[in-house]
């Protein structure tokens, strides 16, 4: 009996302390896959920036010090592009204002009503100019959105005038008027709201801002006709991914979750063309005869949805030849006013093979800056101190610390150099000469 009884009180301190040493395991793996998840260990650093040695890019990254200072994202989670893009598609952004405009509705020749929000400055501009900023959002966004208005406010409160194009079809109470909507490339909506903008205020000078899809637009806008660049004082896109056709094969990869991401964009893409079905598969809809709305309601993703739907719109005969004609790529490098190309490292939806693009094309032009940071996210780059993010986010900072500069720069020039055309102040230095 007294055997047993020893051997009871040896054994039994072993049992917790096995389990101590299996919580403690438990505790140490979750820890590190949180630090995996997080990025915890990834250090911050300045953007990485692409440029050519030139006076006007010297001139404007010394008066936008912003982009060559550390970005520095909230601690603890920050430095997860998912969190970053999750934050941004669920919440936009942290209390966000509600600035006031006035909606403008304006006839397309096939029958289509462009729309767009148009807001006054709420000071005068340091410049002492009228200078309005053109901006075209997301995929399916429009000036309600959180993120829009972030940067609206702000952009009104540092003197500019804002015109946020509405995307068409994607406002939930406005009906669409024709059987067509916004597509990858289409450029048309974003043209009417500039041309209307340049003919209200003849005085204006223009900021053109592009957002994801958006900066695909208006990149394929300024680079269709070199009349669409004047008055631009510059450009600025961020998060875009250049080429369709070479990000399709990425968005079906499980890389970074890239595949899920993609689902859940063509989820909402179905939702907005359901929510207009009537008018975009009627009896008047002659380019939707074909449609099948039976593989719509069954997509799982954007190139299933494009194939079926969205290449129709413009006619197009194929999958592929729609992402070739609606990409900036093919246009990008005809734009010879400033511009200024952003993107994040850890964007999910953006694959870093697709950034040769912005990069190569700073390499080669003299009036680009390729800015890539590595936190982010797609549209996050939300900042600061530990857990909770600050309202305004680096990447409103930048736009407007960008503009400022091209205002500045723009003032204060030569008279023999043109609105930041390199090609020109070369032409100036070589008459001094």
């Amino acid at each position: 009996m007294n055997t047993h009884d020893s051997e009871v009180y040896t054994v039994a301190p072993e049992m917790p302390a096995m389990f101590d040493g299996m919580k403690l395991a438990a505790v140490a793996t979750v820890l590190y896959v949180i630090v995996r998840c997080l990025n915890l260990k990834s250090p911050t650093a300045p953007p990485d920036l692409t440029y050519q040695d030139t006076t006007l890019n010297h001139f404007l990254l010394k008066s936008c010090p912003i982009l060559t200072k550390e970005y520095i994202p909230p601690l603890l989670w920050g430095k997860s592009g998912h969190l970053q893009t999750a934050l941004y598609g669920k919440l936009g952004r942290v209390s966000s204002p509600h600035p006031f405009g006035l909606r403008k509705y304006l006839p397309m020749q096939d029958g289509a009503t462009a729309t767009f929000d148009l807001f006054e400055p709420l000071a005068d501009h340091q410049s002492g100019e009228d200078v309005t900023m053109v901006i075209c959002p997301g995929i399916g966004n429009h000036s309600e959105k959180h993120y829009i208005r972030t940067f609206v406010d702000h952009s009104q409160k540092q003197g500019y005038r804002c015109a946020v194009l509405n995307h068409l079809g994607a406002l939930p109470n406005i009906e669409l008027t024709s059987p067509r909507m916004f597509t990858y490339g289409c450029t048309w909506e974003f043209a009417a709201m500039v041309g209307f903008i340049k003919k209200t205020y003849p005085q204006t000078k223009l900021i053109v801002v592009g957002f994801s899809l958006g900066g695909n637009i208006v990149c394929k806008f300024l680079g269709e006709n070199r009349t669409n660049q004047e008055r631009v004082l510059c450009c600025v896109s961020v998060c875009q991914g250049y080429s369709a056709l070479r990000a399709q094969e990425t968005f079906l990869q499980w890389d970074q979750c890239r595949r899920f991401y993609n689902f859940l964009m063509a989820d909402n893409m179905k939702k907005i063309i359901l929510s207009h079905r009537s008018v975009l598969f009627g009896v008047g809809s002659t380019k939707m005869v074909d449609a099948d709305l039976s593989r719509l309601y069954t997509a799982t993703s954007l190139m299933q949805i494009d194939d079926n739907i969205m290449r129709k719109f413009h006619g197009h005969n194929s999958l592929k030849e729609y992402y070739e004609k609606e990409s900036c790529v093919h246009y990008i490098h005809n734009i010879n006013v400033p511009l200024l190309l952003v993107n994040s490292a850890d964007d999910p939806l953006v694959h870093n093979t697709l950034l040769t693009i912005p990069r190569t094309l700073a390499e080669k032009k003299e009036n680009v800056i390729f800015a890539l940071t590595l936190h982010g996210g797609h549209l996050g780059f939300f900042e600061g101190a530990v857990l909770f993010p600050q309202p305004l986010t680096w990447m409103d900072k930048v736009i407007v610390g960008y503009a400022n500069a091209m205002c500045q720069w723009e003032k204060q020039k030569p008279p023999c150099q043109s609105q930041g055309a390199h090609s020109t102040e070369t032409k100036c230095q070589d008459s001094k000469s």
